[in-house]
């Protein structure tokens, strides 16, 4: 896909991507623009897909989910009807809070949220190890969080 955006459209960007609740004025005001033309840009970058939506980051271990893990899953064959039906449901998982296809020696990459190393246990033997054609499940639990965003990188656009 072809990326049009200029200079003020990637600042818009940056700002709401570091803090989704600036209001339209807020944002006309750091990008220099009077309130109508940048809500007609905010707009106009909602309609166009740039922006998917607008979230709240919540503080994980100030909830109590302590721990992430980074599994990887093999099925046992790789046909459309076997990789849909792995993937809905994991879509129904909500201590999967990111699924990847792989290409390479996993079918797929998951990172799984939950409050302590038991927790996760019991999700995998209760529901990640009955998915139906499931070979293979590597689990690697993350020791510190080093860096984790959702910003994405404006300035290769």
């Amino acid at each position: 896909m072809d990326v049009k955006l200029d200079k003020t459209d990637r600042h818009i960007l940056e700002l709401i991507q570091s803090d989704a609740s600036l209001s339209a004025s807020e944002i006309a005001e750091r990008v220099n623009l009077s309130q109508p033309p940048c809500w007609r840009r905010i707009k106009r970058l909602e309609d166009e897909g740039y922006i998917d939506r607008r979230v709240g980051m919540l503080n994980r271990k100030r909830l109590g989910l302590d721990v992430v893990i980074y599994t990887e899953v093999k099925l046992t064959a790789n046909g459309r009807q076997a990789v849909g039906d792995f993937e809905e449901r994991i879509r129904s998982y909500p201590e999967v809070t990111e699924c990847y296809t792989m290409m390479g020696r996993t079918d797929f990459l998951l990172r799984i949220v939950t409050k302590d190393v038991s927790t996760y246990e019991k999700f995998f033997r209760d529901h990640l190890s009955q998915i139906p054609g499931v070979l293979d499940i590597n689990s690697s639990v993350a020791l510190s969080e080093v860096k984790y965003t959702t910003e994405l990188p404006l300035e290769l656009v």
